[in-house]
């Protein structure tokens, strides 16, 4: 059996992560899919439609992920597909947030919990996705591997940074 660090990296990878079966990935476009595979999205892999991928470190991440930091990568609206479960999903709004006075709708699969996405007011036209939720694991360190690391005066101290990336106090949104 091949490592996971040995593994060709060029290759999708879809490890037992979940109960769908059937995500998949090709040069241009990806699946993510919630823990128990009642909702799945479909993402462009590159750009236009993928704008950008980072670490978030601000407080709303911290409580909504239940961890010291969010994984993300954030889509062009018009380039996010609802394959199934769209029904599904459930919305929590609120607009006391990092960035004062702006609502954050967060939606979630409604029968296992898992964050699929948020949309922020600050952000028009975007949807942020977690990067955990993709279903090809090797997009995690190829072409979803984060470039920047935002709300870096609230990462913990015991949390170095990351090596190589953008370090940016507040959004680089």
């Amino acid at each position: 059996m091949t490592s996971r660090t040995t593994a060709d990296k060029s290759k999708p990878f879809f490890p037992l992560a979940g109960l769908a079966r059937d995500g998949w990935s090709n040069e241009d476009e990806a699946t993510a899919t919630c823990f128990c595979g009642a909702v799945q999205l479909a993402f462009p892999t590159q750009g236009p439609g993928l704008v950008g991928t980072f670490i978030c470190h601000c407080p709303d991440c911290h409580k909504i992920t239940a961890s010291m930091f969010a994984s993300n990568f954030t889509v062009a609206d018009t380039h996010l597909k609802h394959l199934r479960g769209r029904d599904n999903l459930k919305t929590f709004s609120q607009n006391i947030t990092i960035i004062d006075g702006h609502t954050m709708t967060n939606y979630f699969c409604s029968t296992c919990g898992s964050l699929m996405y948020r949309v922020g007011s600050a952000f028009p036209g975007m949807s942020i996705l977690r990067i955990g939720t993709v279903d090809d694991f090797h997009l995690h360190e190829t072409k979803l591997k984060p470039t920047v690391e935002q709300y870096i005066e609230y990462r913990e101290s015991w949390l170095g940074a990351v090596e190589g990336l953008k370090q940016v106090e507040g959004s680089s949104l």
